[in-house]
């Protein structure tokens, strides 16, 4: 007893030093932030003798109290687990009906009623086909295509997310149902797991910003209505060669450090995944809805939101007594969010504050040292918030740097939007949380001491990689 006693009483201080790591990180991520934000605002005055004669543009005090309020918000979604888009919500309203005085149909001007469709039927449906066994069918099909190859299982779960996220799946909701099998195996075939975690977040960000997907409509949406629309597909093929090339040096990395094998995976009981049958006749119905969904969205270019619905109502028909279940299944969180962010954002548009911002990091000179700022910022601050409130943020004020400036807008917006994502492996976002949490339980704390510091190497790499490949050469 005294030895149990001995051993269980140093885990708190074991379990406090996560936390105080967390918020050592945390407040140097707000302080680039703040710091970044300060640089916009005051460069001008401080750098150009023209903002010394008052020729520069000034922030009014209608336009620094909704700034000020966006910055609390992200602070604040990031220290609590509040909902960042109904702050924003809450915000438009504050801002707008008590200081520029706007009734409740102008602010909703701007709501963004077909990206709240497209998440509402993306997450209805495929959170059906997850339910009723048909992604499974997708992952161990893919898996069973590898037989005694185990150093392509990274590669084939790489490809796996990128599938499910470019048709149509949330990042972390394709990084939740592969992350189980894909740790599993890892222990089973001696993988680092840290490698294999990886893997399946890249490969989930490398999908991310499809035409297909909520992001890559998100992103381009965004774009569209601030005046310099970008190329989808390009988007797309910028997002999956960045994470292509990112994971391909993980590979390197992993191998030069000699953790390509695990050491410590032999204490790991066989992995007990069920194998599954021949398809039954609600998965092979889902299995042909994915097809069609891809053939009206890809090859008719009809509005996947609608096509989405639809197809999830013939499952629902097909399964009427848990309909209820699947309407949970939207991800309804995404939907406040990204309403919220967006409303918000249109306000501070409306009153000048992204323009202002603009121009006054414009009077700082050189575009492309301007985007390489935003780039580690949104970087910095998605490696902790959310990266989709980031982009709403952060790629409005990409509209005027393209507007005076050479640069490709596809190039900049691509490599603000990967920035965003890529960080996303660090253990405090959903995406690495999940691998930390499939990790063998005795194993946690390694794989989460591990990842934080590949993240730390991601945070600090990955933004300039993007920046350097995709913004400088003009290549998009």
């Amino acid at each position: 007893m005294t030895k149990t006693a001995e051993k269980t009483a140093p885990n708190p201080p074991v379990e406090a030093r996560p936390k105080r790591r967390r918020r050592i990180l945390l407040v140097t991520a707000i302080a680039i932030t703040v710091l970044g934000l300060a640089a916009l605002l005051l460069g001008g005055v401080l750098g150009s003798p023209a903002a010394a004669s008052g020729s520069e543009p000034t922030m009014t005090a209608t336009q620094i109290i909704p700034l000020v309020i966006l910055v609390v918000m992200f602070v604040v979604a990031t220290k609590w687990p509040l909902n960042i888009g109904v702050m924003g919500l809450v915000a438009s309203f504050g801002v707008g009906y008590f200081v520029l005085g706007m009734t409740d149909k102008q602010i909703l001007e701007e709501f963004p009623a077909s990206i709240v469709l497209t998440i509402i039927g993306v997450t209805y449906f495929f959170s059906m086909a997850q339910r009723n066994g048909s992604i499974d069918i997708i992952v161990q099909t893919c898996v069973r295509l590898v037989r005694g190859k185990t150093m392509l299982l990274p590669w084939v779960f790489f490809l796996m997310a990128a599938a499910l996220t470019a048709l149509g799946t949330f990042s972390p909701a394709a990084v939740a149902l592969l992350a189980p099998a894909a740790l599993g195996l890892a222990y089973e075939s001696r993988i680092h797991p840290v490698l294999m975690g990886a893997f399946v977040i890249n490969g989930a960000h490398a999908g991310g910003f499809s035409p297909l997907s909520v992001a890559g409509v998100l992103v381009h949406d965004i774009a569209t209505k601030n005046g310099f629309p970008i190329d989808q597909g390009a988007l797309f093929l910028a997002s999956f060669a960045l994470n292509f090339i990112l994971s391909a040096l993980t590979i390197v990395l992993f191998g030069l450090l000699g953790k390509l094998r695990d050491k410590h995976a032999n204490e790991y009981s066989a992995l007990d995944t069920p194998r599954i049958g021949r398809p039954n006749g609600q998965q092979l119905l889902t299995l042909t809805l994915i097809l069609a969904i891809l053939v009206c969205t890809l090859g008719f270019h009809m509005p996947i939101g609608f096509v989405a619905l639809s197809a999830g109502l013939l499952l629902a028909l097909v399964n009427i007594k848990e309909h209820q279940t699947f309407i949970g299944g939207i991800s309804w969180s995404t939907v406040l969010l990204v309403a919220g962010m967006i409303t918000y954002v249109s306000l501070l548009q409306h009153v000048g504050v992204i323009d202002t911002l603009a121009e006054q990091a414009l009077a700082l000179g050189a575009p492309l040292l301007i985007a390489l700022v935003l780039c580690y910022v949104i970087g910095v601050g998605s490696a902790f918030a959310s990266s989709t409130a980031l982009l709403t943020a952060f790629i409005p004020l990409a509209g005027p740097l393209l507007a005076t400036s050479s640069l490709s807008a596809s190039g900049t917006v691509a490599a603000l939007a990967i920035a965003a994502t890529v960080v996303d492996v660090s253990p405090f976002s959903t995406d690495g949380a999940l691998v930390v949490a499939n990790a063998r339980e005795h194993d946690r704390q390694r794989v989460y001491k591990q990842l934080m510091m590949y993240a730390g190497g991601v945070v600090l790499v990955a933004p300039a990689l993007a920046w350097a490949l995709l913004v400088p050469t003009g290549i998009m």
